[in-house]
C-alpha cells in the first residue's frame, strides 16, 4: 500500500516538474540595422499565427532588450515595431526553454522600397508617446461593448468600481474621435458602444487645454484613451432600450439613442427606475449625480467649445448615491459635437440633469454594562 502510496505521489510530481518546465522565456535586443544602437520602447508582441490574436506583448528597455516568459512550445508570428522603422514580422519556432533570438535589426522605413514593407495587422504599435491597439486584432464576444475590449487589451485594467487604469496610471478622461463624448464621464462611452464599432484604441498622456490653446507646456498631464472608430461606423444611428417591472411596484427603464454623420455626433439618454439602477451600466455610483456646470472655451484656431450641465435635488441634499436604501433616479442627458473640416473649430455641448431620491430606515441599539461597584 504505502508502495502505491509513494508511486502515484511520484507521478504527480513528475506532472508538475512537466508542467513548469513546459514554459518557456524569449529573449532578445532590438537595435537599428544601421548603426546598432538600441531602441528603447519598441513593441514586441507574440501572435498566433492561424488567426493573429494576441498572446503576449512587451515593450525593450534602454538596452534594447526584451522578454516575455510563461510561453509554451510551438510556432509564434513575432512582430517587432518602432517609430519611423519599418515593422518586423516572421513566424519562430521556440523549442528552448530559454529561446534567445539575438539581435532584431530594424531599418529606416525611408530607406526601404514600399514594396518590401509589411503591410499586415499589428495589434500594439507605440507612436511617440501614444500606445495604439488594433480592435480587430482582440478577441471579444458578440454584442460587446468597448468595456469588454479594453479589459483584453495589454496594459490596461478596469477594477471592480469601473476605475480604468492604463500602464500603470489612472484614465480620468475617455475620448470618441479624439472629442469628449457627454463631459468627463467615460462610462457613457466605455459601457454603451459597441466594440465592433471600434477601429484603434490609443492610450497617451494628453496635455492640459491651458497649454494646448496657448502653446506653452505647464507640465499637466493627464492620462487618455481615445476610441477611434471605424469610418463606416461614423454614420448612422444606434443605441438600446430596457425597460422592466416587478412586485411591490418597483420598476426601471433605460435608454440611450445616438446618430453619427461624419464628425457630428448627437446623442440622448435616459433613466427612470426604482429598482436600484441609478446608471447606464455605471458601476461607480459615485460618479453619478454630480452637481452641473457651465462654461465657453477658445480652441486652437479660433475654435469654441461650449460646455453645460445641471442637476436638480431634493432636501438641499447633493444628488450623490452612497448605497442606503433604495434610490428612486430620474437621469437624463444630451451630447451634440462637430468641428469643421479643417479641424481648427470645434462646437462641444454637453447638458445633463440627474434627480435621485432616497428612503432609507435605520435602527440602531446600543447596550453598555457598566461594572457593579464595590
Amino acid at each position: 500500500m504505502k508502495l502505491t502510496h509513494s508511486l502515484v505521489l511520484f507521478l504527480i510530481l513528475s506532472a508538475l516538474s512537466s508542467i513548469s518546465y513546459a514554459q518557456h522565456r524569449l529573449v532578445g535586443t532590438v537595435v537599428d540595422g544601421k548603426d546598432q544602437a538600441k531602441l528603447h520602447q519598441a513593441s514586441v508582441a507574440l501572435l498566433n499565427p492561424r488567426d493573429s490574436i494576441l498572446i503576449k506583448f512587451d515593450r525593450t528597455k534602454e538596452n534594447g532588450t526584451f522578454q516575455i516568459a510563461n510561453l509554451d512550445t510551438g510556432v509564434y508570428k513575432i512582430v517587432v515595431s518602432y517609430p519611423q522603422y519599418a515593422d518586423l514580422v516572421k513566424d519562430i519556432h521556440i523549442t528552448a526553454k530559454d529561446y534567445d533570438i539575438g539581435l532584431i535589426a530594424l531599418s529606416k522605413a525611408a530607406l526601404l522600397l514600399e514594396e518590401v514593407q509589411v503591410n499586415g495587422r499589428i495589434p500594439v504599435v507605440i507612436k511617440g508617446d501614444t500606445i495604439e491597439y488594433d480592435a480587430g486584432s482582440f478577441k471579444v464576444e458578440k454584442d460587446a461593448k468597448v468595456d469588454d475590449l479594453l479589459r483584453v487589451l495589454p496594459g490596461i485594467t478596469i477594477d471592480g468600481t469601473g476605475k480604468i487604469t492604463a500602464q500603470g496610471k489612472e484614465v480620468k478622461k475617455v475620448l470618441l474621435d479624439g472629442e469628449e463624448f457627454f463631459g468627463d464621464d467615460p462610462t457613457l462611452i466605455t459601457k454603451n458602444i459597441r466594440s465592433d464599432m471600434v477601429s484603434k484604441v490609443q492610450v497617451y498622456e494628453k496635455k492640459s487645454d491651458l497649454a494646448v490653446r496657448t502653446g506653452v507646456d505647464d507640465g499637466e498631464r493627464t492620462q487618455t484613451i481615445d476610441i477611434k472608430l471605424k469610418e463606416d461606423k461614423k454614420k448612422g444611428m444606434f443605441g438600446q432600450a430596457i425597460a422592466g417591472a416587478g412586485t411591490d411596484k418597483y420598476y426601471g427603464g433605460k435608454v440611450m439613442l445616438n446618430k453619427f454623420k461624419g464628425s457630428q455626433k448627437i446623442a440622448a439618454y435616459g433613466i427612470l427606475a426604482n429598482d436600484g439602477m441609478v446608471g447606464l451600466g455605471f458601476e461607480d455610483s459615485q460618479k453619478y449625480g454630480v452637481g452641473g456646470s457651465g462654461n465657453v472655451q477658445m480652441m486652437d484656431g479660433g475654435g469654441i467649445m461650449i460646455s453645460s450641465g445641471g442637476d436638480e435635488t431634493e432636501g438641499g441634499w447633493d444628488g450623490r448615491y452612497r448605497g442606503g436604501g433604495v434610490p428612486k433616479a430620474l437621469n437624463m442627458g444630451v451630447s451634440y459635437s462637430d468641428k469643421s473640416k479643417d479641424d481648427k473649430h470645434k462646437i462641444n455641448v454637453n447638458y445633463k440633469r440627474s434627480q435621485i431620491d432616497v428612503n432609507n430606515t435605520s435602527t440602531y441599539n446600543a447596550q453598555n454594562n457598566l461594572p457593579e461597584r464595590a
